[in-house]
């Protein structure tokens, strides 16, 4: 009886585990193909990343029910429950990273004159970046693995560094050219998603250090 349930255990948290890696591809997809539309101006794949949104959204509610149904029938402890916990968090961090992609593609039919903007040269860079980050945390997330998590916290400063950059230069192209404004508006809000996607890879980070250690980051690591 005990090894059957051992052997239950193992694979709910197995399940779990599969549940938060298909989540995760979703949202490294989402993320890439946003941009991809953004930068195109291809409203039909801007509106597909939408539409697949729902999904992402479906597996978190998928990951919550599994996991309050191994807490309630397994009773973990230590290691155990931590592994259920981050679960249940890194669930709902990337379902919000899936939502910041889901914000950047209804924005694509909101952009004019897209050759006259730099930043779209720029936001890509960044959008790959932001998805590194997620694809990397990920990884660490099945690892278990503290110490990649760490760098995908370093990373994070790289992220901060490129949303400043693409700041000050629509901030100057909107002084210079005013009619360009309400467009320019819209590509400050991508890049502002952009940043969030890379504070929430942060977050997770955060989670699959402590799943793994029992710890959270020494604090000179964190951003």
């Amino acid at each position: 009886m005990a090894d059957h349930t051992v052997k239950a255990f193992d694979e709910d948290i197995t399940r779990l585990r599969g549940l938060i890696a298909e989540m995760g591809g979703l949202a490294e997809v989402a993320i890439q193909e946003a941009l991809d539309a953004m930068v195109r101006g291809d409203e039909e794949l801007g509106d597909r990343v939408v539409a697949r949104d729902k999904k992402i959204d479906a597996l978190e509610t998928e990951v919550d029910k599994l996991a309050v149904r191994i807490i309630a029938l397994r009773a973990p402890m230590a290691d155990d429950l931590r592994e259920v916990i981050a679960a249940l968090k890194i669930a709902g961090v990337v379902e919000r990273i899936g939502d910041y992609s889901k914000n950047i593609a209804k924005r694509v039919h909101m952009i004019e004159g897209r050759d006259r903007f730099e930043p779209l040269t720029l936001l890509p860079a960044m959008g790959d970046l932001a998805g590194e980050m997620v694809h990397d945390v990920l990884t660490a997330y099945a690892a278990r693995d503290p110490g990649l998590a760490r760098e995908v916290i370093a990373t994070d400063a790289k992220v901060d560094a490129f949303y400043n950059s693409i700041f000050r230069n629509l901030v100057s192209h909107m002084v210079e050219n005013p009619a360009t404004i309400s467009s320019a508006a819209q590509l400050l809000f991508v890049a502002r998603n952009l940043e969030r996607i890379g504070d929430h890879a942060t977050n997770v980070a955060e989670m699959v250090h402590f799943a793994a250690t029992g710890s959270y980051p020494p604090e000179e690591d964190r951003p």
